[in-house]
């Protein structure tokens, strides 16, 4: 079962070269055009930075070992999404999923031995959980991660949020289970209501280095239901927008030109941006399975047409701000595992597929 299960699980393998982190994918701070709730967000190149260098170490885990390149200057990516712990607890075959996906964790990160692991979203059913145990879950999900003593980050996923369980106190027991866990809540006026999960991992090439020469982006695209169980907007909240803008600004007066580093996002449902490319695939040049038709619920806020381009003032920040941006990296959709390059900023979309 292992054997099949690794066959459907995806890992994305990112090889970061040092050699490679000069070229750019440069987007300029242009709002022209754009809709009132995008404009409004200024790119980084329009506002003086917050801060001088000398004032502040920009440091958001200073009690955490650093995250750091190879000798050989690259770094390895496993990637796991849509795990699904706690479906069906009642039924034999919900508590035997979990067992084999735990195995699956092992097997590949003993054959992989990745420098970083990221969990994409939907790491619990949670509309199947109960309250007197829901984030116990979490102790499961990364007893393999501890065994082997790698560092990882998680996103949140529209499951992860429902009358039993909050995207908040999921992470709040991973990080307290965990000292590999390099996932922290937004600051709390970022996030929207829902959505803690924002924040930025620095990676560098060398443990004395001033400055990283890779940022791991982190977004929490929301979705799922509130504890009154009311729906929750299932979009990037515009507040990040603003906040991607003041961190960059930061980045830049800390650390100095943002072209000297890269940068890797990760957000469990994909930015609406990815529906028109999906039309256009091109089955060598976007090669794997493309099962599952993105439409209404499968990409940020189209869960309610009411809700269309609510997405666009963080699509829009993200790619104006952090350049370099090499890859979006996504899941929810479960059928879905290709890459694809969006026209409008010329960055590359990537889809998880399902591990659990």
């Amino acid at each position: 079962m292992i054997v099949s299960a690794l066959f459907s699980a995806v890992l994305i393998h990112l090889l970061a070269r040092l050699a490679d982190l000069p070229i750019q994918y440069v987007i300029p701070g242009c709002v022209h055009g754009l809709p009132a709730n995008v404009a409004s967000v200024q790119s980084r190149e329009e506002q003086a930075p917050l801060i001088a260098p000398s004032q502040w170490s920009f440091d958001p885990y200073p009690d955490k070992p650093r995250i750091t390149f190879r000798e050989d200057g690259s770094f390895k990516l496993t990637i796991f999404s849509d795990i699904h712990f706690g479906e069906n607890p009642w039924d034999s075959w919900g508590p035997q999923q979990d067992l084999k996906t735990k195995g699956l964790m092992r097997v590949l990160l003993d054959v992989e031995k990745p420098d970083y692991v990221v969990i994409n979203g939907d790491l619990i059913t949670g509309e199947n959980t109960f309250r007197e145990n829901s984030t116990t879950l979490i102790d499961a999900i990364v007893q393999p991660l501890n065994e082997v003593k790698v560092a990882f980050s998680s996103t949140s996923g529209n499951h992860d949020t429902h009358v039993n369980i909050t995207r908040e106190e999921e992470i709040l027991r991973e990080t307290s289970v965990s000292p590999f866990s390099y996932t922290r809540l937004s600051p709390p006026s970022v996030g929207g209501s829902g959505g803690p999960g924002n924040y930025w991992v620095p990676v560098f090439e060398k443990d004395t280095d001033a400055t990283p020469a890779l940022v791991l982006w982190f977004f929490d695209s929301r979705g799922g239901v509130y504890h009154d169980g009311t729906h929750m907007p299932d979009w990037v909240d515009s507040s990040v927008a603003e906040w991607i803008a003041v961190e960059t600004r930061t980045m830049d007066a800390v650390w100095g030109s943002p072209e000297s580093r890269s940068a890797i996002a990760f957000v469990h449902i994909p930015p609406h941006a990815i529906q028109d490319v999906q039309d256009k695939l091109n089955s060598t040049t976007n090669a794997g399975l493309n099962a599952d038709k993105l439409g209404r619920g499968s990409t940020q806020a189209s869960g309610d047409p009411a809700s269309s381009g609510k997405d666009s003032a963080f699509w829009h920040a993200l790619n104006s701000n952090v350049k370099n941006l090499r890859a979006v990296i996504f899941g929810h959709d479960h059928g879905n595992e290709w890459c694809a390059r969006e026209p409008t900023y010329d960055v590359i979309f990537c889809f998880n597929k399902h591990s659990g």
